[in-house]
């Protein structure tokens, strides 16, 4: 559904995206991650049509972005980081005024407002906007952003500015799109969040991509030496010689043991147990969480 292929951007000779090779399928909801000034506004910007690559192409449903703009434009959903409304207008004028762009009907826009005016939780609020809080404001960027019920939207840093319980329901409403089977790209440089909503993760560091796939394969990448094993006995349990072991941290009475080893050996260590006559409570192979593993990825991209 969106393509990257060699995608570049340089402002003054430096590189803010450099050779950016990407493929989302429809329907993923893909974080787009790393620090401010990795390049990622600039990717959205040329995926929106907002600015032109130097180099390379993109697409969007097939459709050549830089090429054919307008007709990319119907086909998304944007909100930027700064969401800009008309300030003399309530949340209601804003929304009807932006779904007169698709060639919406006047039915058709008064369903539409009212659905999504209550779907991100600003139904029955009736004053202009410009006394809505920086939150409320982000709540309508998003309604915005979905207006023409579009077949990918585009998030630039989406919860920047909610509250907890505005994150929540953030969330509730991006799984919602992609069980409709929506196409969802998120910004952030806030790893809890990328790691709470996204299905797959593309990290970028000085407008490159070091590491792109869904939690397992970046999983197995980011943890391919290094396994940690948790095992519990009934009784104590011998030290066990295997060459792949790094480290190994018993209790006092030796019925629980903390292993970390260069590969998976979980089927070495219940065979042992298993000869020595000893009992085998529990025995877990630790798999990081999507935190821990991107945090492995930003830690690396930005030394």
């Amino acid at each position: 559904m969106i393509l990257c292929d060699r995608l570049t951007k340089v402002y003054n000779g430096i590189p803010a995206v450099d050779d950016l090779c990407l493929e989302i399928p429809a329907g993923e909801v893909f974080g787009l991650l790393g620090p401010n000034g990795a390049g990622k506004s600039t990717t959205i910007l040329m995926l929106v049509g907002l600015i032109r690559p130097t180099s390379g192409a993109c697409s969007i449903g097939g459709i050549e972005v830089a090429a054919h703009p307008i007709e990319v434009k119907r086909k998304i959903g944007y909100m930027p980081e700064d969401v800009g409304f008309y300030a003399d207008r309530t949340a209601a004028e804003n929304l009807d005024y932006a779904a007169r762009f698709y060639g919406l009907s006047e039915a058709e826009r008064k369903r539409r407002v009212g659905d999504l005016l209550a779907l991100v939780g600003l139904d029955g609020v009736g004053t202009t906007v410009g006394g809505y809080s920086k939150g409320m404001r982000q709540r309508l960027g998003l309604a915005r952003a979905l207006v023409n019920d579009p077949e990918v939207v585009i998030l630039d840093e989406p919860t920047a500015n909610l509250d907890p319980r505005g994150v929540l329901d953030y969330r509730r409403i991006v799984r919602d799109l992609a069980g409709r089977g929506t196409t969802v790209l998120v910004s952030s440089h806030i790893l809890s969040e990328v790691s709470k909503v996204c299905t797959s993760v593309g990290i970028l560091a000085r407008g490159r991509l070091i590491a792109s796939g869904d939690r397992e394969v970046l999983s197995r990448a980011a943890m391919q030496d290094r396994v940690t094993i948790d095992v519990e006995t009934g009784t104590p349990m011998p030290r066990f010689a295997s060459p792949e072991i790094l480290s190994a941290e018993f209790s006092q009475d030796a019925c629980s043991a903390r292993i970390v080893a260069e590969s998976d050996i979980s089927t070495l260590i219940a065979k042992t147990l298993y000869a020595e006559g000893i009992l085998l409570r529990r025995l877990a192979v630790e798999k990081p969480d999507m935190e821990d593993i991107l945090l492995s990825y930003y830690t690396e991209g930005t030394a």
